[in-house]
């Protein structure tokens, strides 16, 4: 009964903890999204842009130090169409292999920008949208513009400055387009080129043909209006501003940056942005300037605008001279490669890292080369992942083989052990220096099974992050599925698709329902994996284990299926290698008896008892009795110790037996014997008989059997 109780309430928990996710985690972040995209907020006011609509920014913070303040609001309070916000200012079109787009002039903005390498989705042939302009859904963008500093003029270029394009139609790696501003006796000219991929090439030059000298400073930012649409918000996955100042590289989620509001750095060069999951845009200056970054949060509510900026040192330029200044803008996909080209060609210090690499980067980075190299040499992400694993199987089984060999040593002393435990119970003290007598003795170190196991530990979880991260994932197929960066299509519950509904669409537990064929199948190598030990002496420990299996496969059933198939095929490798190291070892794989025993039964063969299993430590006393009756029972009289028990049919059925083997054995015992009668102890000289109570009583002539519950 109280183990029945223990179940249910493992049940229980279980099912809290499944629905306590769902309505704690997953429905306030999907409430939040549908807020956002249903709201129609107001743009944020002069005032807290802290200048009239069309002002330059100011040149410094209230420290004095040059810093970037807010954008001044778009031409109305209320969110439109992304075509229609397009449409509201004068453009210059960007065509290249890579992007497709629009230059704002207002401000000379890099708002419109699609991604023409990658679909939005697996069904639509629609590129992804990088950018979008201020006053639709989802605004983001790139600036960079002039603040400035003493003797500056007022109207500077700033993000709703006008400019006026004086060269060049549409923007292509072959034709740069050239633009021009003039204010205050100062003239902007500035080039814009692109390559065949994502990098801008910003190139200014200032000339002062008035007759004070002139302070100004140089700026770039990106901003981003609300949360991304596809924000995942998991904890292994940064998504937020990124930066790197004075070769630090640092980062903010979006959650801690709404509770920080401002995070600030100084140093000399670096490269500022935000960062999604595959996506990437940052702004860059060119060498190693003196620079202060910012990461900000601007607005309330459901007004939130997140940036990521960097402002280098004022600059002073005499009447009659020319300043001329370079900056960066990257608007694309978070390529290993790519990333390393630009990071060495223009000198942007880590400009790697903008890849979520994770606290085992040292490993990371390694296996997302390789991975990628095996996707180019294979052809396909999933068989990329498989022949990785089986590399690092390959790598790692000396390490498995030596844990194993201890684990067996210390299986073989276990009996020893328990004895120790219960001769001890009450001696603690004593019972661990027996323990250590026994490790001297047997030449055993008690750690030595888990040493070779610690490595493994980071190199499963670098292998993981190096998995979920991967762009190759996106989009790519693997036997039934076409996008491995998504969960499972298939559900247990429509029978994997074959009847027309989709129970994954019901509220509260429709993601829980959302079990496919590969999670299945990973419970299934989980279970087959906890098989192949012995079961845990304890009752209550046996229960747990069973259940996690089940666990795991509803937890794990919203992963990636490129998680999925990493984690089934791990473990799948991890038994036939278990299973090849237990044999070398001489060691029965518990596995491979329940395997016999299931054979034997579907046969209607009794089952031999060396395929019974023996482990009954820590069992409790009718469990070991029960255990010790079944073998008694399944091997026959004669080894119980009866008379003429060769003539005994071994395979006879139990019920058609007339009495138990160890009852006849009593009879004839007491038959064949004369009874004895118990000798008086002497009184003087000799041994005296130990003492003990339960020997001076007579033995009954008839025993109970030992089928029975004492």
């Amino acid at each position: 009964m109280g183990d029945n109780r223990n179940m249910i309430l493992a049940v229980v928990i279980a099912i809290a903890i499944i629905f306590g996710y769902q309505f704690l985690i997953l429905q306030p972040i999907q409430e939040r999204r549908e807020a956002q995209e249903a709201a129609q907020v107001e743009r944020e006011t002069g005032a807290d842009a802290g200048s009239p609509s069309g002002e330059a920014p100011s040149a410094t913070s209230a420290s004095g130090a040059p810093s970037v303040n807010s954008i001044a609001p778009g031409p109305t309070g209320v969110m439109v169409p992304r075509d229609e916000a397009l449409s509201r200012t004068q453009r210059i079109e960007i065509r290249t292999p890579a992007l497709h787009g629009s230059i704002n002039l207002a401000g000379a903005r890099l708002d419109d920008l699609e991604l023409l390498r990658y679909d939005a989705t697996v069904d639509s042939p629609e590129p992804v949208t990088l950018f979008s302009p201020e006053g639709a859904e989802g605004a983001y963008y790139a600036i960079s513009g002039w603040s400035g500093a003493g003797g500056a003029p007022e109207n500077l270029p700033g993000p709703n400055t006008v400019w006026t394009q004086t060269g060049g139609d549409i923007l292509t790696p072959d034709s740069p387009v050239t633009l021009e501003y003039r204010t205050g006796g100062l003239v902007f000219e500035r080039t814009i080129s692109v390559d065949g991929d994502y990098m801008f090439t910003l190139e200014d030059s200032v000339t002062n043909e008035g007759g004070d000298a002139v302070g100004l400073a140089r700026y770039g930012l990106v901003r981003r209006h609300g949360l991304p649409g596809d924000l995942q918000n998991f904890f292994i996955l940064h998504e937020g501003p990124v930066g790197v100042v004075d070769a630090r590289f640092f980062d903010r989620k979006y959650g801690k940056m709404e509770d920080e509001r401002l995070l600030q750095r100084s140093g000399t060069g670096g490269w500022m942005g935000i960062a999604d999951k595959y996506w990437l845009a940052a702004v860059a200056p060119e060498g190693d300037p003196q620079v202060n970054a910012e990461f900000r949060v601007r607005g309330e509510d459901n007004n939130l605008r997140f940036e990521s900026n960097y402002i280098r040192s004022a600059e002073t330029i005499a009447p009659g001279q020319t300043l001329s200044s370079t900056a960066f803008v990257y608007g694309g996909s978070k390529d290993s490669g790519i990333l390393t080209r630009y990071q060495d060609e223009y000198s942007i210090e880590r400009f790697d890292m903008a890849i979520d690499w994770g606290m085992f980067w040292f490993m990371t980075r390694p296996f997302f080369f390789i991975l990628d190299q095996l996707t180019d040499i294979l052809g396909n992400f999933g068989l990329a992942i498989m022949a990785l694993v089986v590399g690092l199987k390959i790598l790692l089984f000396p390490l498995n083989n030596k844990a194993f060999a201890s684990m067996a040593k210390m299986r073989a002393v276990t009996p020893k052990m328990q004895e120790i435990r219960e001769r001890f119970a009450s001696d603690k003290q004593r019972q661990q220096q027996e323990m250590m007598e026994l490790y001297k003795r047997e030449k055993i170190n008690p750690v030595a099974g888990c040493i070779p196991i610690l490595p493994q530990i980071p190199i499963f979880f670098a292998l993981y992050k190096t998995v979920f991260i991967s762009l190759d994932a996106r989009h790519a197929n693997f036997l039934y599925i076409r996008d491995m960066s998504s969960p499972d299509p298939t559900t247990l519950w429509n029978l994997f698709g074959l009847l027309p509904y989709d129970p994954s669409g019901l509220p509260v537990i429709g993601s829980t329902l959302a079990i496919g064929i590969l999670p299945i199948a990973m419970g299934l190598t989980m279970w087959a994996q906890q098989a192949m030990n012995p079961p845990p002496p304890d009752p209550m420990q046996r229960k747990i284990f069973a259940f996690l299996p089940i666990v795991f496969t509803i937890i794990m059933a919203p992963f990636a299926a490129a998680l999925i198939i990493y984690w089934t095929w791990n473990n799948f490798l991890t038994i036939l290698q278990q299973y090849v190291i237990m044999r070398r070892h001489g060691t029965e794989p518990e596995l491979e008896k329940q395997a016999k025993r299931a054979v034997a039964r579907l046969r209607g063969k009794p089952v031999s008892p060396e395929l019974k299993s023996h482990d009954t430590v820590g069992s409790t006393p009718e469990e070991k009795a029960a255990v010790v009756t079944d073998q008694v029972l399944e091997s026959g009289p004669e080894n119980a110790g009866g008379a003429g028990s060769e003539t005994k049919d071994l395979n006879r059925p139990l019920e058609s037996a007339p009495e138990s083997p160890l009852v006849g054995t009593d009879e004839k015992e007491s038959s064949d014997q004369p009874e004895e009668t118990p000798a008086t102890p002497a009184t003087t000289g000799g041994n005296r008989t130990r003492s003990n109570p339960a020997a001076k009583k007579k033995r009954s002539p008839a025993r109970k059997k030992p089928g029975g519950r004492r």
